[in-house]
């Protein structure tokens, strides 16, 4: 089959398109107003956009009467928010922050999930410094800055979405689901969207290595800055440009 989004009906009992890209990370997304009501929603797209540094981002589709999501005010108006892993265990809050709710209701207290402080990310909400709130009991939580914010337009009510994108300044894992000094995805089980109604949850994962890549690059797939770095670095000690270490790999 085949059909042109907004121009062509896809003769299918329920739209394709975001059954089509799948499986997507949850940006569970957690907020301070600037009157310092904590806030916390999930996100279905969601991802990491480059590691050195590392930044991320979320879209957030307005809501039916063309506002802004809650998130996406809070993050603009303090420069501030957070993600939090959304894992097997916790993927009832997860649903139940998802309800669309009055702007100001604490999502934490809806959803019978316990706060915890951010390092670095702190407001001030009249003349005292608050810090922004995250899932206690996520086992992987960063803290972000706000970069920048990217509207794409649509079709009305929903169709207009807001991409916000963050520095990522603070990383907090449990050193519970580490494994030889890795994130063990068999003990943080982390869900994500399918299409639909539908989550999956990640239980399994494999192993596969590029052939052919310099250091330099299988240190850019791991996301290893140091050692990114270094393999940059001992080129360059050799006379050898990035370009140049390319053409050598091929060959």
């Amino acid at each position: 089959m085949f059909y042109r989004p907004g121009i062509d009906e896809h003769g299918l009992p329920h739209d394709p398109f975001k059954g089509c890209v799948v499986p997507r990370p949850i940006g569970w997304i957690s907020t301070l107003s600037p009157t310092g009501q904590a806030n916390l929603a999930p996100y279905s797209q969601f991802n990491n956009l480059t590691f050195d540094p590392p930044y991320v981002m979320f879209s957030a589709n307005q809501t039916p009467t063309a506002r802004q999501k809650d998130t996406v005010r809070n993050t603009e108006a303090t420069g501030k928010f957070c993600w939090n892993l959304a894992t097997y265990d916790l993927r009832k809050a997860v649903n139940i922050t998802a309800e669309q709710t009055e702007y100001g209701v604490d999502e934490f207290e809806r959803a019978g999930l316990a706060k915890v402080d951010s390092t670095l990310n702190e407001i001030y909400v009249k003349g005292e410094k608050r810090k922004i709130p995250m899932v206690r009991d996520s086992p992987v939580r960063f803290e972000c800055e706000h970069y920048t914010t990217l509207r794409l337009p649509g079709a009305p009510p929903v169709g207009s979405v807001d991409v916000v994108i963050g520095r990522v300044v603070g990383i907090h894992i449990d050193e519970r689901v580490l494994t030889n000094g890795k994130i063990d995805t068999q003990k943080t089980v982390p869900i994500a969207r399918c299409g639909y109604y539908e989550y999956t949850a990640i239980r399994e994962v494999f192993e596969m290595t590029v052939p052919g890549l310099s250091e330099d690059m299988m240190a850019g797939l791991e996301g290893n800055s140091k050692r990114f770095q270094g393999a940059i670095a001992e080129n360059e000690n050799k006379g050898i440009t990035r370009g140049e270490d390319a053409e050598v790999e091929k060959k």
